[in-house]
């Protein structure tokens, strides 16, 4: 690994200063392991890395009442974190359980939720189940902050919509809908420690009569980037939720993705595995109304 020269600003002030004097020659280190591994393998080669830990209130989970009641998550706060937060847990149990999938014990106690999103990778376990709770992520620059939907965040292979000066200060998520079921599912054909094969997250909620009022599917490791299934979600809306309109729902989604070849499966083997665990989410899904 090159050599480089680390700083710890004690503000985001004086981050936005050392990135608008390093410029592109400058890396921002959240939890690091995302970027440790990007310089080991030479992917990443920056002459200054620059820390957040030091900076106060980015490890912070709290609710968000400027914001109906959503969660506000900081940026450095822990997988680990999230995954055991009384207040996760009980108002977005989904992003628990999510949170849970990713990798081991030791790396969710050192990965960060903001490191994860920027990093950009399509095949991480947290990004479909914050796009189907509608999460958004907080972005700050020198000039102000702005707001985007964590579906809107990724924009194409390791490549998101974070702009030069620009650090991801925390993500709010919204709870549930009233009455909604979710469910996040990954298939693992090697180790419970690797990237999955093909991901899903669903909350669907039920109205009279089991008529679908509402589902939002979200899929990770199909394409090269988090793919919200709308179309296959248009098939179920309005519709009585039996086994073969769920069906006819997941048969959409292979249509929808394209994932890529590796040594996980094939690109037909991951669009076969995406229609089958999106029948499962949903009827996992379901399964869990009224049961948190």
């Amino acid at each position: 690994m090159m050599e480089f020269q680390f700083h710890q600003p004690a503000s985001l002030a004086e981050a936005f200063d050392l990135l608008n004097t390093y410029g592109d020659d400058a890396r921002i280190m959240a939890g690091g392991t995302g970027l440790v591994l990007q310089m080991k393998q030479r992917l990443a080669q920056p002459g200054h890395v620059i820390s957040l830990r030091r900076i106060p209130g980015l490890n912070n989970i709290e609710a968000a009442a400027d914001y109906h009641g959503a969660m506000r998550i900081g940026a450095l706060c822990t997988h680990w974190q999230v995954e055991t937060s009384s207040l996760v847990q009980r108002q977005t149990p989904l992003l628990a359980q999510t949170y849970r999938h990713v990798a081991t014990p030791r790396i969710r106690q050192m990965a960060t939720v903001g490191g994860g999103l920027v990093h950009g990778d399509p095949n991480q376990d947290p990004p479909p189940s914050l796009i189907v709770l509608d999460a958004s992520a907080v972005i700050a620059s020198a000039s102000g902050q702005r707001i985007v939907p964590v579906e809107k965040l990724f924009v194409d292979y390791f490549e998101t919509d974070l702009q030069p000066g620009e650090i991801l200060t925390s993500v709010l998520a919204p709870r549930a809908p009233e009455g909604a079921g979710t469910a996040y599912l990954k298939f693992l054909p090697r180790t419970a420690d690797d990237y999955p094969t093909v991901s899903v997250a669903v909350v669907v909620t039920p109205g009279p009569r089991n008529v679908c009022r509402d589902v939002r599917i979200a899929l990770g490791a199909v394409d090269v980037k988090p793919v919200r299934a709308a179309q296959a979600e248009d098939l179920l809306k309005g519709k009585p939720l039996t086994k073969a309109n769920i069906q006819a729902c997941a048969a959409a989604v292979p249509d929808l993705v394209e994932p890529l070849d590796d040594y996980r499966g094939s690109a037909d083997y991951k669009r076969e595995m995406a229609a089958v665990f999106t029948r499962r989410a949903i009827t996992q899904a379901l399964a869990s109304v009224g049961k948190g």
